[in-house]
């Protein structure tokens, strides 16, 4: 009996294990690459990472930071894409991947944002850092500093395009994947130029004109399903790198693979991933758009208050389950009490799936309410007076 007990235990001991060693196998086999991260874009929230906080060379996916800075410039009126941009002598002399612009040639802005996001031209990389910033270690400063807004703590830039060695140029999967949503989430229109697969440009130079094919560094623009955008990078030191972009229905995904030992592994892990992000997340999107009651305002120079969705509400299922069924609590008190401040926080809607909650979302008072006078009583008194 006892030596049948002991067997068993063995016996369980050695399933469970051989259990754990598949599960752990399987994580270990979604990517061969030493550095990734797989990220759902509109929540920012990471399915899988594979050592992503290690410091690691980004090479040419350094860019992303760069044609972050161009779109905000665009944003803010600072640029249009119709301007031309003249390249400087420094940036003809970019080495690396680049598009052969000549010293005093033009382009317009536009023209540069795709030769960076679909030929990762370095020459156009600086050529547009001068152009914004009036030279490329002023822009790089610039670079460093929205880094740190977005909390990319383990990121640091010394140039633009990513060719540099210097150890003092660095990132990790993570960060990467930060600026990568931060980009495609404000200024989405990039995906419409990193998913062009071949462009022709033209150069206009002294020895005359002549036409320049771009073509997609990002192979699966055209072998994975919904695959628009985003950057690769290679160097000696960095290896091999990408951040990929892919849409099917309600989900954007971002997968980021680092230091691949050569460019076939840093496609086929990041398929890797967004197989394994698609085949288990379900996105519950709510706009909140509807109109909101009115709260009666007690004691104020109004007597009721519009209310509004401080935003919209995001719930990831990386389960594999479905989000169908979410309900939704609106809780707003029936009469608050003035003075009332824009921007307060009225009430919240709760929102739940199959019984448990899965989030809030702060509903705010959509105006000022000062504290009535008794002036204030005597003219609402007067007007009920009129209005009897």
């Amino acid at each position: 009996m006892y030596r049948k007990v002991i067997c068993w235990i063995m016996v369980c001991y050695i399933s469970i294990g051989s259990t754990f060693a598949m599960v752990y196998g399987a994580e270990e086999e979604l990517m061969e690459s030493p550095h990734g991260v797989l990220m759902e874009a509109a929540t920012g929230e990471i399915i899988y990472e594979k050592e992503k906080d290690v410091r690691i060379s980004p090479a040419s996916i350094t860019k992303i930071m760069t044609l972050l800075l161009i779109f905000e410039e665009l944003d803010q009126g600072n640029l249009s894409l119709e301007e031309e941009v003249t390249t400087s002598a420094y940036a003809k002399s970019m080495g690396g991947s680049q598009v052969f612009l000549e010293e005093g040639e033009k382009q317009t802005v536009e023209t540069m944002i795709k030769c960076i996001v679909i030929a990762s031209g370095n020459d156009a990389s600086v050529a547009m850092a001068e152009h914004v910033a009036g030279s490329e270690s002023e822009f790089v400063k610039r670079m460093n500093a929205r880094a740190q807004t977005l909390h990319m703590e383990n990121t640091h830039f010394e140039d633009c395009c990513g060719l540099t060695d210097s150890s003092n140029h660095y990132t990790t999967a993570e960060d990467v994947a930060i600026m990568s949503r931060e980009l495609i989430v404000k200024h989405p229109q990039v995906l419409d130029y990193s998913s062009i697969w071949m462009e022709d440009i033209t150069h206009v130079t002294r020895q005359g004109s002549k036409q320049f094919t771009l073509t997609n560094t990002n192979k699966l623009i055209r072998s994975y399903e919904g695959c628009v955008g985003l950057k690769t990078g290679s160097t000696s030191l960095a290896k091999y790198c990408v951040s990929t972009v892919a849409k099917r229905g309600e989900i954007t995904l971002i997968a980021v693979v680092m230091t691949a030992p050569d460019y076939k592994v840093r496609f086929k892990d990041a398929a890797a991933l967004l197989n394994y992000g698609f085949g288990r997340c379900s996105l519950y999107v709510d706009e909140n758009t509807e109109k909101l009651r009115l709260v009666s305002v007690k004691g104020g120079v109004e007597d009721q208050v519009a209310c509004e969705f401080e935003h919209a509400f995001r719930y990831l299922d990386t389960t594999g389950k479905t989000v169908e069924g979410v309900e939704k609590k609106i809780v707003l008190p029936k009469e608050a009490k003035a003075p009332i401040k824009k921007g307060d926080k009225a009430g919240e809607a709760v929102y739940y799936l199959n019984g448990e909650e899965i989030g809030r979302v702060d509903i705010l008072y959509k105006a000022d309410v000062e504290k009535a006078s008794f002036v204030d009583y005597l003219k609402k008194a007067g007007k009920r007076f009129l209005n009897g």
